[in-house]
């Protein structure tokens, strides 16, 4: 079948009926007209239509040796620089539609899928793997063009490193019983971003230290299987209005904790069980982490392009662009920008061909960036706020537009270059993007997008060899070994 259109994606989901409860209830109908999701899967299935938009299309798809229908490109095994470069374009193609507000866009997880089927072979001769499984799903999701979530999080019932679930009922998913039919799971799982609006949810386990073995699987099931629930926070979407919410009426995405009642994962479903060995295994050498920063950094450009674009125009808006404290504070958001371009960049001049056959970027360059880039995310909302200063509060809705105040506020919140009404747009983007509840969360979600910041910089400074540079100074000093 190959690529999907919006309205294929809309009508599959509704059809699902996933088990989804919001705000304490189980929601019924389409889950497409819920207000709290109305907005997001409109925009998710517009990145649908784009594939087959016959303009965008050569730049969205590919085609696989005898196959006759498209493929979304996000889907591509990248064997050369110039994949690389296609993944890239896609990537920003659809970053570009949702200005890098939809961290969990389709081509996420795709690439998710893809690295894990390219390396699939770690797993070959294991006990309790089923590497075949993996390949089967990716071939399954490109021929469907599916949707995924993933969850990898165990709730935060005590998070120092020695501790061990002691408790009678699982609180961390874990697996209960091993049958005929499959693997039998209970527990639960944190922050599935949009789950219960995806074709299927992949669990894998994190790894971790003193890791049990019925927690060490990795599977993929439809996000309608039996047993299988989604359970939302409260909805960041400010309202239906484009003029009132401009970003959260259309890119809140939902976070859910994820709960398997008894859950069944048939046999052809599970990648590994009961392997501690494989589970840090996988994780550690596939290709997933080198290709996940590559497709969320790509998509994180374009989110620091919107807010520069968002910082300069309040600029203009307010007449400030002459003071120096201004021209330093948006070169912040400037050379943020420009650094993680020329990251991305590198990490596809220096990419290289890994054991599975994959080009696989330098991941050091992209270690950086993942590195840089939460620091950065709230300077850059703060920096905003700055500009704004006091306009960003004295916020008319669109109703007071349509009311008999309007000459008031043509009048009173007019700029020198620009409207009332486009300046009212104008800030009420601003807040949006920085300080309403949809806001904050976007800067939260980026600050913890990889996990811990200090784990980033740990993992980094292991990683990293920086004996040349050792060697170098033991040189210039004359030092002997000892």
């Amino acid at each position: 079948m190959g690529i999907i259109n919006g309205k294929d994606f809309i009508e599959r989901l509704n059809k699902l009926g996933n088990e989804i409860w919001y705000d304490g209830e189980k929601i019924k109908g389409d889950i497409s007209e819920h207000p709290a999701f109305k907005g997001i899967l409109k925009e998710k299935a517009s990145l649908y239509d784009l594939q087959n938009d016959p303009k965008l299309k050569p730049e969205m798809t590919f085609m696989l040796p005898g196959n006759q229908e498209p493929i979304g490109l996000s889907y591509l095994h990248p064997t050369t620089k110039e994949d690389l470069r296609k993944r890239r374009k896609m990537i920003e193609q659809w970053a570009k539609f949702t200005h890098g507000m939809m961290g969990r866009s389709p081509d996420y997880m795709n690439t998710a899928v893809m690295s894990f089927a390219a390396s699939a072979s770690i797993l070959k001769g294991k006990e309790k793997c089923f590497p075949e499984n993996i390949q089967s799903l990716y071939e399954r999701a490109m021929k469907q063009d599916l949707s995924f979530t993933h969850t990898f999080i165990t709730p935060q019932v005590n998070r120092s490193q020695g501790y061990m679930e002691l408790s009678d009922q699982p609180i961390s998913a874990r697996v209960i019983d091993r049958t005929e039919e499959g693997l039998v799971i209970k527990g639960a799982r944190l922050l599935a971003t949009q789950g219960g609006l995806t074709d299927e949810v992949i669990v894998i386990t994190a790894p971790r230290l003193f890791l049990d073995p019925d927690e060490a699987f990795a599977f993929s099931i439809p996000s309608n299987t039996k047993g299988l629930k989604f359970i939302c926070r409260e909805s960041f979407v400010g309202g239906p209005s484009d003029f009132n919410h401009p970003l959260s009426s259309r890119y809140e995405e939902m976070d859910s904790i994820v709960v398997f009642d008894d859950v069944v994962v048939p046999w052809d479903r599970v990648f590994y069980y009961d392997n501690v060995e494989a589970a840090t295994d996988f994780m550690s050498r596939s290709s997933f982490h080198t290709f996940a920063y590559h497709q969320v950094l790509t998509r994180q450009i374009v989110k620091t392009e919107f807010i520069l674009g968002v910082a300069q125009l309040l600029v203009q808006a307010l007449n400030v662009s002459e003071y120096q404290h201004i021209q330093e504070k948006v070169s912040e958001i400037i050379i943020g920008l420009e650094t993680m371009k020329a990251l991305v960049e590198k990490s596809e001049m220096d990419a290289e061909i890994d054991e599975f056959g994959s080009m696989r970027p330098n991941v050091t360059p992209l270690q950086i960036a993942c590195n840089i880039f939460p620091k950065n995310y709230p300077r850059f909302g703060e920096i905003v706020q700055l500009i704004g200063a006091s306009g960003m509060v004295s916020l008319p809705t669109e109703e007071a537009f349509h009311s008999e105040i309007r000459p008031d506020l043509d009048q009173y919140l007019q700029a020198q270059r620009m409207s009332a009404e486009d300046r009212v747009k104008l800030f009420r983007l601003a807040w949006d993007l920085t300080m309403s509840s949809f806001g904050t969360r976007q800067t939260h979600y980026e600050r913890y997008f990889f996990g811990d910041p200090i784990r980033l910089s740990g993992n980094l400074y292991r990683s990293y060899e920086p004996e040349i540079c050792v060697d170098r100074i033991r040189g210039f000093l004359n030092l002997k070994e000892k």
